[in-house]
């Protein structure tokens, strides 16, 4: 290696994203790099937790630069890593990203290609942002714990849907239908539920059908859900959708993709550094799209937590 880890590239690989595609597809990812001459060196996850792991290892050896070969999952590892290492701040870590997952809503937000050629251009022309990051407390049965999101956040229904299309992926199974038909099926057996929301200290109680809360705008292949949610504002966008029957969300499907969702009479949008939420009945969580605890659950967040490689930077 002619280079020092600081200026070369450590690829975090997920082999599985995209039903395979990680594997299959890096042969051709890293043929790239070499082309536009991006020093680079690879591992290649092979557990849930892998990449958080490898993230801190690396910092450790002296890597300055990370790129996410995977999913919204996968950069949700590589995030964690970065923000639990203490070897410097999160600050002077630059993250970037090969999308091969099956949502890759993070990526949408930022303009990065699906197409190899393209994203391998993103890295190398390496415009950088301060990206905020958030953080969710949850439990686990008894015990309290902490993950990092750069994306979105969600309890409730949408937790619901991320939990049975998560089991699927474990099984192989894994694409933007899927998570269609989880999320109408889901329907069927799901409750509203009963919560108490704080929000700058002010509560409220409502039955509640789900809570998304985002750094970014889009969730679930495609949902906008927090449709306005800005990457580097200091604050978390927080999407409440109050009680709705099943009749009445299949009638409003739309409005989950085509960014207005906020005008939705029984739909409430704020913009926040914390909110808490408690349920009478547990509501589960997930960031990022992978499954967590439950309730009771606090959300806040990072400013400039983390840089990132952007295609296309958002505008207020």
């Amino acid at each position: 290696m002619d280079t020092s880890t600081d200026k070369e590239w450590l690829a975090i690989v997920n082999p599985n994203a995209g039903n395979g595609k990680g594997k299959k597809d890096w042969e051709r990812i890293s043929g790239l790099f070499r082309k536009e001459s991006i020093p680079i060196a690879a591992k290649f996850t092979e557990r849930k937790g892998h990449a958080t792991g490898f993230t801190v290892d690396a910092i450790g050896e002296g890597f300055r630069k990370i790129i996410s070969v995977g999913g919204d999952g996968t950069l949700n590892e590589v995030v964690n890593g970065a923000l639990l290492q203490d070897i410097c701040s999160p600050k002077d870590i630059t993250i970037g990203m090969i999308p091969v997952g099956t949502g890759n809503d993070w990526g949408r937000m930022f303009g990065i290609p699906l197409v190899y050629e393209g994203a391998v251009k993103v890295i190398k022309d390496c415009k950088t942002m301060l990206h905020d990051v958030g953080v969710i407390d949850y439990y686990q049965g008894n015990e309290k714990q902490k993950r990092y999101f750069i994306n979105i956040a969600g309890l409730g229904f949408e937790a619901l849907v991320v939990k049975k299309t998560n089991k699927q992926k474990d099984k192989g199974r894994s694409n933007n239908a899927i998570y269609f038909y989880n999320l109408l099926t889901s329907l069927i057996a799901y409750r509203n539920t009963k919560a108490e929301i704080t929000i700058d200290s002010k509560k409220n109680t409502c039955n509640v059908f789900s809570i998304n809360v985002g750094n970014g705008r889009y969730c679930g292949g495609g949902m906008r859900q927090t449709p306005d949610a800005l990457p580097d504002d200091g604050l978390l966008d927080i999407t409440v959708i109050r009680e709705m029957g099943r009749v009445e969300i299949i009638r409003n499907l739309k409005i989950l993709y085509d960014g207005t969702i906020l005008s939705h009479p029984k739909v409430d949008g704020y913009r926040s550094t914390n909110l808490i939420v408690d349920s009478e009945t547990v509501m589960y969580a997930e960031a990022d799209g992978e499954s967590l605890g439950h309730t009771p659950v606090e959300f806040s967040v990072i400013p400039a937590a983390i840089r990132i490689v952007y295609a296309t930077k958002l505008i207020q």
